[in-house]
């Protein structure tokens, strides 16, 4: 019940003994007891009063801000890492974005390990003080095993998790980037009122994580939610998987990107090529030039919407959701996708399954991962800081 009572003051700090006991489905006097032990040993502090409910108002409780430890989380994706240093209040200490390591590299592993090496020395951060590294990554990653079976067993990236683990000599944990994501939405984003949700991680690729009951479904083989691999495309276009008419080759960022090149190539005019030089990621000289108000990138960010709104409908009608939440880089030009996405939702689903279903933007956008990253790792190893 410990680490249960730590984690939950975590994700919600300020809280009395009976609403823990609540959330936590245990007996006041068991929590109390649990509580009392965590504050002898100042891991957890009072701090005020809940509002009153017309008796005396309740001492709440809160993890300790003095507390040291750390959280270490690497956010890696197709061609990007980043990663970050985070304290007990989810805050983020220190952080390098956008360091530029392609998986498809046969160094990449290597390119994370020295990265994540010069990240530690740089801010001089003390080992000692780090709970745990949280490691997400895309691709087939077996959370259990600590693999990533989208790589054979002979590539360094197959298990990366390992390779930090005995580099650091600290304990890591990894996971899909999309669960990362979806976590993050269910614990601090969209999804925290609701507990059958759809998160969309709107990235390069397409990909889905699934909250049923307020767990995240993984499925037999753990790789449920690979979305973006629904053959729903029109085109021919080779998919990374190496199939054909994937709905990623047409509801991505990186075909919006794809086909703003091909229209600058005919001649139209856009700012994304000169935002394009401006910008390490791509993905950022995109979001700029639709916020700028560029038509060209504007009009493929609206193709990309209505695909996705296509495949949303299938998942729609698959799973019947309380909530459709569009997540990760892609959420920061939710207000471009939103009609587009109901257009296509409209135009494919039954009305009656559909009508329940909400559509939401998440406020998370590109700190999805990173908290979702951490959370990892608050799962796992929090109960470290007793120790």
């Amino acid at each position: 019940m410990v680490v249960d009572i730590l984690k939950n003051l975590y994700y919600r700090p300020m809280q009395p003994i009976a609403e823990i006991a609540n959330t936590l489905s245990r007996s006041i006097p068991s929590v109390t007891k649990q509580l009392n032990g965590l504050l002898t040993k100042d891991i957890i502090v009072e701090k005020g009063y809940a509002a009153s409910t017309g008796g005396r108002k309740a001492i709440q409780y809160m993890l300790n801000e003095d507390l040291p430890h750390i959280v270490i989380s690497i956010s890696i994706d197709q061609f990007y890492t980043s990663i970050a240093s985070t304290n007990l209040r989810a805050e983020v200490l220190c952080a390098e974005n956008n360091i530029p390591i392609d998986l498809k590299d046969p160094k990449a592993s290597n390119l994370i390990i020295d990265g994540l090496a010069h990240f530690l020395s740089t801010h001089q951060i003390n080992t000692q003080l780090i709970i745990g590294i949280g490691i997400s990554m895309p691709g087939f990653v077996n959370s259990e095993t600590g693999l990533n079976e989208s790589y054979n067993e002979y590539s360094p990236l197959y298990n990366i998790r390992e390779q930090i683990e005995f580099k650091f000599n600290i304990p890591a944990t990894i996971d899909n980037d999309s669960r990362c994501v979806a976590r993050a939405e269910k614990k601090f984003g969209a999804a925290q009122a609701s507990q059958h949700s759809l998160v969309i991680n709107l990235n390069w690729g397409v990909g889905l994580g699934i909250l049923i009951n307020d767990d995240i479904f993984k499925g037999t083989s753990g790789f449920a939610g690979e979305f973006s691999h629904i053959p729903l495309s029109d085109t021919l276009t080779l998919c990374s998987c190496g199939k054909r008419g994937c709905l990623e080759v047409e509801a991505s960022i990186s075909a919006a990107i794809r086909n703003i090149q091909n229209d600058i190539k005919k001649g139209e005019y856009s700012i994304y090529e000169k935002l394009e030089g401006e910008h390490n990621n791509k993905i950022e000289a995109l979001i700029e030039a639709v916020k700028i108000g560029d038509q060209v990138a504007i009009n493929n960010t609206g193709k990309i919407g209505y695909l996705l709104g296509k495949g949303i409908s299938t998942l729609i009608h698959i799973l019947n959701p309380h909530k459709i939440i569009i997540s990760g880089r892609g959420a920061e030009i939710g207000q471009i996708l939103t009609p587009h996405i109901q257009v296509a939702i409209n135009e494919y689903s039954i009305p009656k399954i559909a009508k329940e279903t909400m559509l939401s933007i998440s406020n998370l956008h590109k700190c999805a991962q990173q908290l979702g990253t951490t959370a990892l790792v608050i799962e796992k190893y929090i109960a470290r800081i007793i120790n």
